[in-house]
């Protein structure tokens, strides 16, 4: 048997927990995840879904804002002498000591194909990019960010229309086959892991809400990545007349617009509102204007009278 402690907190990482607790051949023995936080109009305070998920399987929680500074947790998990830790999406700093706890090594599933985007957003980061692949990689935790041996990978592909969500959720579905293969085949001694290449390092660091301004002097491209990729936080947007307008769906456009300025609207239907970007039209669907709910692009243009000719 082996025995495990599992350390997570967002939706991503429920199916991962939930295949752990179900498989024959491990033993969660704890899970240790964010403490409940305010949410709604009500400021009830809420679950962590990684705890909702180990409640429903009989498992112990133990929620703490930074376990490696939590000394009551931190001896429980020792006298648990675990053989793994698994974190997936924990968003803490783990210290050496608790990198010690466990007989083997702490596992870190990480959701790109290292060396490439280590840090806090490398599926948003990707998908900015234009990435056509992204990919999971489970490794051997050390103090350096995201910097330990890899073990296993599984390449992902990025369609040219596909959504951060989309993405998430396909990488929460294959986590939990590559997370259990990698405890495995570590604990019989049939994987061997592998340093990074450092020469090929690339990073994704945590955004700020201005990070989500754009604007048409972007090629419509990168206008229909920053939309595509800065989902679900910051989120992309517009601002005009010195109110913020949120892009939420774009698809680029082969309307002819050599004429235009950039920023110029060039038509207006059901399908959205095209716009001349510094190279070709970019299709807006879908925009969520400041203070007010999603509308579709035809009924924003129509609400504030724009028409084919006006500039954004």
């Amino acid at each position: 048997m082996i025995n495990i402690v599992f350390l997570a907190t967002p939706e991503i990482a429920v199916n991962s927990l939930a295949a752990l607790a179900k498989d024959e051949e491990i033993d969660v023995r704890a899970v240790v995840t964010m403490p409940d936080r305010p949410a709604g109009r009500g400021c009830c305070l809420k679950e962590p879904p990684v705890k909702k998920c180990a409640k429903e399987y009989g498992l112990t929680v133990y929620q703490t804002p930074s376990v490696s500074k939590d000394a009551e947790i931190m001896g429980i998990l020792k006298n648990l002498n675990p053989d793994f830790c698994v974190t997936f999406a924990f968003g803490q700093l783990l210290s050496q000591d608790f990198l010690d706890i466990p007989k083997f090594c702490t596992i870190n599933l990480h959701a790109s194909l290292l060396p490439k985007y280590r840090g806090a957003n490398p599926i948003q980061q990707a998908v900015i990019n234009g990435d056509s692949e992204t990919g999971i990689t489970t490794m051997k935790t050390v103090k350096k960010m995201d910097a330990g041996d890899i073990c296993l990978t599984e390449k992902i592909k990025i369609g040219e229309n596909s959504s951060v969500p989309k993405i998430v959720d396909e990488i929460s579905q294959k986590a939990p086959a590559l997370i259990i293969k990698t405890l495995k085949d570590i604990y019989n001694g049939k994987l061997v892991s592998v340093p990074q290449n450092e020469d090929e390092v690339t990073f994704a660091p945590k955004f700020t809400k201005e990070d989500g301004l754009i604007d048409f002097n972007l090629s419509a491209k990168e206008f229909h990545n920053k939309v595509r990729g800065l989902q679900p936080w910051p989120v992309a947007y517009l601002c005009r007349n010195g109110k913020n307008i949120q892009v939420l769906e774009t698809q680029i456009s082969d309307m002819p617009c050599d004429n235009a300025k950039q920023g110029e609207i060039l038509c207006i239907g059901k399908d959205g509102m095209a716009v001349k970007c510094s190279d070709k039209a970019i299709l807006i669907k879908t925009v969520k204007p400041e203070s007010k709910g999603k509308l579709t692009a035809c009924d924003f243009a129509n609400g504030k009278r724009l028409k084919k000719g006006d500039v954004l």
